[in-house]
């Protein structure tokens, strides 16, 4: 056989192995762009897994590579609240949100590049080692947090019991400090009440907003209420929020009937979420910070905007999204932004936050609690109306 000869034989090998191909990839091609949207871009990322399998020198993990890939998938969306969730953050998620959880009791959000603390949960180590509502987390152990996502931070904090955590925090005035911290098991009392010494004022702290919140609230109301309660203050300061359906539920006990919070998805679809309360029972004060976000938000925006009663304090932190957790395989999951909320005016509060009524602020040196003296004083003045 001649060289001529053995070419055209080439050749037809070759256009018998492209049509072939050609064939495999057009069936797999349509599968793939039902599937994933993009054939093209289905077919490289196999590719990338395929030379990194084939050519990495070193040991290979199938389990780390689809971990690292949906990890990265997930967040190239740009926002910090849709996070992939291995199996450590997983658990953490069921157990906090369960009202246990281990760690050192903060509360903390994204705001830019900066993991901002939302709430030092009182009578855990992280208030009693002086971490603060502001407080920017700039390290971990060491490790700077902006090369890091908020799962990768809560993680990082969190850890057995006994042990020890530093952070590296720095202040409204740009001072840095260090604080090592001992975690512990993280108990959330969720609701706590007293009537006010000499008044028939109720006193109503909610420090998040978990499964138990709702009802909790309820039990209590109903005891200030036995107590001879004739108007209520609900503080909200330095809660981080939690759950929508448990801030529902207690704006239903505040506001009148109507609209209390609507959730829009991205198709447009809107929940809506309302209260069949006929009249506000009592005078009503709500007590908010920069560290009231999220569920708090809700309640507080509720009240508000339906006139139930005056907020007191300084500007909100400014949640206004609402995230869903999709288990993948019963161990792991994604946690998606999948709506925006507007409380009932129509406004989205997110990375603005809500102007409460009555400004006041609490500067760090006071000797008393202004903002709840300003709350309790305008409480007065409604009941000697009456």
């Amino acid at each position: 056989m001649n060289k001529r000869n053995i070419w055209q034989l080439a050749a037809c090998c070759v256009g018998t192995a492209l049509v072939t191909a050609v064939g495999i990839f057009t069936v797999e091609g349509v599968l793939l762009q039902n599937l994933t949207g993009s054939a093209s871009e289905s077919l490289r990322f196999l590719r990338a897994m395929h030379l990194v399998k084939q050519n990495y020198n070193g040991d290979v993990d199938n389990h780390t590579l689809y971990d690292g890939a949906i990890k990265g998938m997930v967040e190239s969306v740009g926002d910090p609240y849709t996070v992939y969730l291995n199996r450590k953050d997983y658990k953490q998620l069921t157990e906090m949100t369960d009202g246990s959880f281990g760690g050192i009791g903060i509360v903390f959000g994204k705001r830019g590049d900066d993991y901002i603390v939302i709430s030092a949960l009182p009578d855990n180590p992280g208030a009693a080692a002086g971490i603060k509502s502001g407080d920017i987390i700039t390290a971990v152990d060491d490790k700077e947090t902006r090369t890091m996502n908020m799962e990768q931070v809560a993680t990082a904090i969190r850890g057995k019991q006994g042990t020890e955590v530093t952070l590296e925090l720095k202040d409204k005035e740009g001072n840095l400090r260090k604080v090592r911290v001992v975690r512990q098991e993280i108990k959330t009392q969720s609701v706590g009440a007293e009537m006010l010494p000499n008044s028939k004022i109720g006193y109503i702290r909610i420090a998040v907003f978990n499964e138990s919140t709702a009802s909790d609230f309820a039990k209590e109301y109903k005891k200030l209420e036995a107590a001879g309660m004739e108007a209520t203050i609900v503080d909200l300061r330095g809660n981080p929020g939690g759950l929508l359906d448990t801030g529902v539920g207690v704006a239903r006990m505040l506001v009148p009937k109507g609209p209390i919070v609507s959730v829009v998805h991205k198709t447009g679809a809107k929940e809506e979420y309302n209260s069949t309360l006929e009249q506000v029972k009592y005078p009503l004060a709500v007590l908010v910070n920069h560290g009231t976000a999220s569920a708090a938000e809700i309640v507080s925006g509720a009240v508000k905007d339906t006139k139930a009663g005056k907020l007191f304090g300084v500007k909100t932190f400014g949640k206004g999204s609402v995230q869903s957790v999709y288990p993948l395989d019963g161990s792991t999951a994604v946690k998606v932004t999948v709506a925006n909320y507007y409380t009932p005016s129509g406004v989205s509060i997110h990375n603005v936050g809500i102007e409460p009524d009555v400004v006041v602020e609490l500067p760090e040196t006071a000797r008393e609690d202004v903002q709840l003296l300003a709350a309790e004083q305008y409480l007065k003045e409604q009941l000697q109306k009456k």
